[in-house]
């Protein structure tokens, strides 16, 4: 028997690898193209960790995976400033492989996306309604990147000298109104939606502030790294000049977050560590699962169940909060953490319905194009006029 045993563990079937061509083909005379994604061996979604091989039109990166592997991927110039762009003009969204045989993978990219500056001296090529507002590479003493704070001024603004707008502060600052420069290439229409329920009457026109993203994107929408640092860049640093430089409403009863999945995250510790400045969050795809890991399978538990596990860890009863998710992609996992969640909000005499609110967004992924389509409800439930 234990001859047996032996013979059959050494003859284990090992998991067939496949040889992987990623082809990337670029115009003449450009720099270092990078690859990154899913995977380790792209870096982990880190847009400068990984170049390609070639000098010329023609980049390579070879692999080696398991049959089956799924790879997302995507090239940049070495930031995420630099993304490859589509014949579209627009940025290109994830390259999917699905491996089931040794193959090559070509990829044609017309160029790469213009420095944040060309973007500000063009915002009115984004299409955008109202007004975009670019500081860009503001300096900060809490964090190591600078950011682009970008605010948008709804229709109506300049002709109204006298009138001062509530203030959502948004993340993630890319892909909020300008499709040229979206992860996915296509915006979450923030200025469309709100003008949309301002002609409709139901909520108040409002100011929007966004902050773009960074290499350190992780680290600063992460409540327990660099997430009381990117508040305090938030509150100490881009708060006091909004104010100062815009009619803006203060108080918390004024003043939002919002973003989806890490962003999602960083709102939620906004309004739970500083209700005395956001008094409405709006976290959409929340990224619970989050255990400080870049990785497609972690290792380690979720953050957020050693938070909910602590007596003393409280949601402030004065914060308005909306929380949502889909059913597919990403967002398949993240149901039983928001009941969990939701659980503990209640627990702490918290009401659904008139404290926070849940929503289940049946067939929705986890892209910009589902919180698009989905954006009126948060925007509703925080600033909905009264009845």
């Amino acid at each position: 028997m234990f001859a047996l045993f032996c013979t059959s563990a050494a003859f284990a079937q090992a998991p067939v690898m496949r040889a992987i061509a990623i082809v990337a083909t670029v115009p003449e005379n450009t720099g270092t193209v990078f690859i990154t994604g899913n995977l380790p061996e792209l870096g982990n979604w880190d847009p400068g960790k990984v170049s390609m091989e070639g000098t010329g039109t023609t980049r390579t990166k070879t692999l080696k995976v398991p049959d089956g592997t799924k790879i997302e991927f995507k090239f940049t110039l070495g930031s995420w400033e630099r993304e490859a762009m589509s014949r579209s003009g627009a940025v290109s969204p994830n390259n999917i492989l699905v491996v089931e045989a040794d193959q090559q993978s070509v990829t044609d990219i017309p160029g790469f996306r213009m420095k944040t500056t060309d973007y500000v001296k063009d915002w009115r090529g984004s299409g955008v309604l109202g007004r975009l507002d670019y500081y860009p590479d503001m300096k900060s003493k809490f964090l190591e990147r600078p950011h682009t704070v970008a605010i948008w001024l709804p229709p109506g603004y300049d002709e109204s000298p006298g009138r001062r707008y509530q203030v959502l502060y948004m993340h993630d600052g890319q892909n909020l109104f300008d499709p040229r420069q979206s992860f996915t290439g296509l915006d979450w229409g923030v200025d469309e939606c709100i003008v949309r329920l301002v002609e409709q009457g139901r909520i108040d026109p409002l100011i929007v502030v966004s902050t773009s993203y960074t290499d350190k994107r992780f680290e600063e929408y992460d409540p327990w790294t660099k997430g009381p640092q990117f508040a305090d860049f938030l509150i100490k640093e881009v708060m006091p000049m909004v104010n100062e430089k815009y009619r803006t409403l203060t108080g918390p009863e004024n003043t939002g977050a919002m973003g989806a999945s890490m962003g999602g995250l960083i709102s939620f510790y906004l309004g739970q560590k500083h209700s005395d400045v956001f008094g409405k969050v709006g976290c959409l795809s929340t990224h619970w699962p989050w255990s400080g890991e870049v990785a497609t399978k972690p290792t380690r538990p979720a953050l957020i169940d050693s938070m909910l596990a602590d007596p003393a860890a409280k949601f402030p009863a004065s914060v308005r909060a909306y929380f949502d998710h889909g059913t597919e992609g990403i967002d398949a996992a993240y149901e039983p953490y928001q009941r969990k969640v939701t659980a503990w909000l209640k627990a702490q005499g918290l009401e659904e319905n008139k404290n926070f609110v849940v929503r289940k967004f049946n067939g929705a992924n986890h892209s910009e194009k589902d919180w698009r389509e989905r954006l009126d409800v948060p925007m509703l439930f925080l600033f909905a006029k009264p009845e």
